[in-house]
């Protein structure tokens, strides 16, 4: 059934006839009928069983439109209402939300962000970046016509750059490090501080000068009795009384060094009563020996000097690991200083078998360089480097022959000689335990 109301004021029935009004302003509405209250029909579309304009109607309310003559806020129809926040439609025939647009990278690689967060990289602001291979064509990259502008035109610099990404700033840096490299290997490998000459060593002395005690120093100088220089650091057990005799450790080696004018042959023994099984044993002290001086850093470095160790008959010298009591007695003690020494009438290298085990504070190296510099020290001594040296060149390894036991700045080992050869001028060597660290 088909009613349609002319104004709001009336009620559809199920007979489809006009609905009479109950009067009011509607009855005098000049575009009617001519009758009053009536409404003109015509067929619509049912709506329902009663349309929200009734209770207007049966109260006799004036809509805001429709009234001849007199202007009012016209309202627009519900089907044409424009609404900013559309529904989505229901049923079979509801059109799919579309959706956003795939993005993808310059590698292929889809980029899933649905909500349009994150817009596409502008490459102008990424100037490290750059593709696996730079020289091969972009299949991603279209070239359109190039619009005017008033920039300058991409110099080649700019466009290496822009190609290469990253490794146009990686290559450079890469050939400086290169460089750096090769003049530091070219120049013996020297530290960043430090001087790259190879330390001296003094002068060596003719075998007839040889006597004595050589390398324990003299005690004329003014110290406290707690002596922080030269300080015993903390570590495992050494032997305090040895019984003063020496038993040699069997083996011997092939002749090392050049030997243009010097030969020496050398025993390793050890003070009996002194164990060594904490470190090694004998054999291991005997290899330390060995493979110290027969190092390309060592004394045979020197193409005046051979050397070879022996097991029988009488060496050029003994060099003999030494309890603590026995080697104060054997070097002398006039600085309570625990300390190594060549004694020429025994021809004996006599190591302080308690700094083997415990090293010296003031060296500041680890105790494996701290055993193979006290062997070639020593040993320095009984080929003829009798003086010992001070620090040459601040920041420098330290000479072979300086006492490094004490100390490697040259105030410290000046405090305990004042008359010695070693100024006190504040300079200060790093640790080195070879003749020749350049080898």
């Amino acid at each position: 059934m088909f009613v349609t109301l002319r104004a709001n004021g009336g009620r559809l029935r199920d007979s489809g006839q006009p609905i009479v009004s109950g009067g009011g302003r509607e009855a005098h509405d000049p575009t009617g009928s001519g009758l009053s209250g009536s409404v003109v029909s015509e067929p619509v579309a049912k709506s329902g069983p009663e349309t929200h304009s009734g209770a207007a109607a049966r109260s006799g309310a004036v809509p805001r439109s429709g009234i001849a003559g007199r202007p009012g806020r016209s309202r627009p129809e519900r089907g044409n209402r424009t609404d900013p926040w559309p529904r989505k439609p229901d049923g079979d025939d509801a059109t799919p939300a579309p959706t956003p647009p795939t993005q993808r990278d310059a590698n292929g690689v889809e980029i899933y962000d649905p909500l349009g967060l994150y817009p596409a990289a502008n490459r102008s602001h990424q100037p490290l970046r750059a593709r696996w291979d730079p020289t091969a064509p972009d299949p991603n990259r279209s070239r359109g016509p190039r619009p005017d502008r008033n920039a300058k035109k991409q110099s080649a610099l700019g466009r290496f750059v822009s190609t290469y990404g990253w490794r146009a700033y990686a290559l450079p840096v890469l050939f400086v490090v290169t460089v750096l490299v090769v003049v530091d290997a070219v120049r013996g490998g020297t530290s960043g501080t430090g001087s790259s000459a190879t330390p001296g060593f003094g002068r060596l002395s003719p075998r007839t000068a040889t006597a004595g005690i050589i390398g324990a120093p003299p005690g004329d100088g003014q110290f406290p009795a707690d002596l922080p220089t030269g300080a015993l650091p903390d570590g495992g057990p050494f032997t305090e009384d040895g019984a003063g005799t020496w038993r040699v450790v069997p083996g011997a080696t092939a002749e090392f060094g050049a030997g243009t004018e010097y030969h020496f042959s050398y025993t390793v023994e050890i003070e009996n009563g002194v164990d060594t099984s904490g470190f090694g044993g004998d054999e291991s002290v005997a290899k330390m020996i060995d493979s110290t001086l027969a190092n390309p850093k060592s004394w045979a470095s020197d193409k005046k000097f051979a050397f070879r160790r022996v097991d029988q008959g009488r060496p050029d010298f003994r060099i003999s690991l030494t309890s603590r009591q026995t080697t104060r007695k054997s070097c002398g003690f006039d600085i309570p200083i625990d300390s190594s020494c060549f004694n020429a009438d025994l021809d004996r290298v006599v190591l302080s078998e308690v700094r083997w085990v415990r090293g010296a504070l003031a060296f500041e190296g680890d105790i494996g360089s701290y055993r193979q510099y006290q062997i070639n020290h020593e040993v320095g001594h009984a080929i003829g480097y009798h003086q010992h040296q001070p620090c040459e060149t601040d920041g420098g390894l330290a000479p072979i022959m300086m006492q490094q036991t004490f100390g490697t700045e040259n105030n410290d080992i000046a405090t305990l000689s004042p008359s010695g050869l070693v100024p006190m001028d504040g300079k200060r060597c790093r640790f080195n335990p070879w003749p020749y660290p350049r080898g």
